[in-house]
């Protein structure tokens, strides 16, 4: 069973691409798409997910984790279900048992979307505070060792980044303490300075996270500035990387290399899909969600940096 919260309004035996309230969907592993049919309600959803989420990685200090997948502009839900299967499946492969939930915000199947999908990508943070964070937020008590990880993919991370400055500003959810464990961007839609130490964009997702850890991609020619929607737009940190000052919870990866290596196809988009069909990067994603290694000392990075200083994704020699 694959669990996801959706935030798009219901059209016909589906969904559609305008922001909603949330529905909570158990979608059987048989279904190749999200159906309104498979919608079930918030408090079995959330007992369902927690039941799932034992286990987790072998960290002794936690009795099991939860990863929130957050996905970009220009994805129909099919495409959503198909990648939250390929994390999940990623992720098991390196011992993973805990639990893979998704957060669907209504994204249109077309790039010429790119600017009304940022629009509703603002408008749907709320929800992903309400029903997600939120939610889960509520049940953290001194006794609850369930880890919560938010793994998100380009415009995604521009989702996650609104969804914690709002949970600041929710009195209901800022008046409680909180936080999430890991915070992984890949190809992430952002400027390469709003991760900075001090960015007031950034300084919740930082209070609220033990560690953020920014996948980049040179060679990712979907957030190259020179492509004509992002004429004007400052360079992206999915592409770049993070500039100064670092927060000291950042982690910079370097994944340019990997990205050749790997023998990804997709035309213009591999550079930024790429991630979630290499092996080596989920291996390093469930090392980052264990929590058990310091970062420079993941089998999956090499000891050398990158010519910014960076750690770089790569088997170790």
């Amino acid at each position: 069973m694959d669990y996801v919260f959706v935030a798009r309004g219901k059209q016909g035996d589906g969904f559609s691409n305008e922001p909603s309230a949330s529905h909570f969907l158990a979608v059987p592993d048989s279904a190749a798409d999200m159906a309104y049919a498979h919608k079930i309600s918030k408090t079995d959803w959330r007992k369902a997910v927690v039941a799932e989420a034992s286990g987790g990685t072998p960290n002794p200090n936690t009795a099991g984790d939860i990863v929130f997948y957050v996905h970009g502009f220009n994805n129909s839900q099919a495409t959503v279900l198909a990648r939250h299967r390929k994390i999940k499946a990623g992720l098991a492969a390196h011992g993973f048992t805990g639990v893979v939930v998704s957060f669907d915000w209504p994204s249109a199947d077309s790039a010429l979307n790119y600017l009304e999908d940022r629009v509703d990508a603002k408008l749907s943070a709320l929800r992903l505070v309400t029903d997600g964070i939120g939610t889960f937020a509520a049940m953290q008590t001194p006794d609850c060792r369930i880890d919560m990880h938010v793994l998100a993919h380009s415009m995604g991370c521009y989702v996650v980044r609104e969804a914690f400055d709002d949970a600041d500003d929710r009195a209901r959810i800022a008046g409680r303490s909180w936080s999430v464990s890991q915070v992984m961007l890949l190809a992430a839609d952002l400027s390469v300075d709003s991760l900075n130490a001090g960015h007031s964009k950034s300084s919740s997702l930082y209070r609220h996270c033990v560690r953020l850890t920014n996948y980049y991609n040179p060679l990712d020619d979907v957030l190259s500035i020179s492509a004509v929607k992002r004429i004007g737009v400052a360079p992206r940190v999915g592409r770049h990387g993070m500039s100064q000052p670092r927060h000291d919870k950042s982690v910079n990866v370097y994944c340019g290399q990997q990205f050749r290596v790997g023998g990804h196809t997709g035309g213009i988009n591999a550079g930024h899909a790429w991630y979630f069909d290499d092996a080596l990067l989920m291996e390093d994603v469930f090392h980052t969600i264990s929590g058990q290694l310091d970062r420079r000392e993941f089998p999956t990075r090499l000891e050398q940096l990158s010519d910014k200083g960076n750690l770089v994704l790569g088997h170790r020699g």
